[in-house]
């Protein structure tokens, strides 16, 4: 099943440039890691007393491209620069799940979410998350696999936002999205623990 971590390659060719620029003026993995984890505890916070202006929710999207950007750029930094290390390897899976979880907690003060819903994907994102990186304990590569990634749910959280932004899509269908989304990320776990055994 393709996932949009499967397209990172081609936007990595395109970031290209701007990383060997970043390099070249002293910047690093782990910096660029910290920065894109911090950018998104702010933007949460800012989303969260602008509500329930849906407005705000534009803001969203624009930052998880961001975001995105700056994963691919840490990661490149660190291969393709020499700058891997120990505490990098830390930083990236605890900075992911800590953005993840202060992304998606702005939906819950938004009047007829489904607060259990809301709750049960920021769970499972976790749980998801930890099922890749189990699979290095018993000898196989960091899982990422399907259909819910990482990537995968930052374009769901930024479609719903948009949608709430424009007022077209109705409480009954954005939580049946996020009850979806659920029943995906309990296959997502699945699939990350058959592929590393």
């Amino acid at each position: 099943m393709i996932t949009i971590y499967q397209l990172k390659p081609k936007f990595q060719n395109l970031l290209r440039p701007l990383v060997h620029t970043l390099y070249q003026r002293g910047f690093t993995a782990n910096q660029v890691t910290i920065f894109a984890c911090l950018g998104s505890i702010l933007t949460a916070g800012i989303i969260a007393v602008s509500l329930p202006n849906f407005m705000i929710l534009w803001l969203m999207p624009i930052w998880l491209f961001v975001r995105m950007a700056f994963n691919a750029i840490d990661g490149m930094l660190a291969r393709e620069h020499q700058q891997a290390s120990k505490l990098g390897a830390y930083l990236n899976e605890l900075c992911d799940v800590i953005s993840d979880t202060a992304l998606m907690l702005i939906l819950l003060p938004i009047a007829g979410i489904n607060s259990i819903a809301v709750f049960s994907v920021i769970f499972l994102a976790l749980l998801s998350e930890y099922a890749g990186v189990m699979a290095p304990l018993v000898g196989e590569k960091r899982r990422y696999d399907g259909p819910m990634g990482k990537s995968d749910r930052a374009f769901v959280l930024g479609a719903l936002c948009i949608a709430l932004a424009l007022n077209i899509i109705s409480m009954t269908f954005l939580n049946g999205i996020l009850w979806a989304m659920v029943a995906l990320l309990m296959f997502t776990i699945y699939q990350r623990i058959k592929r590393a055994l």
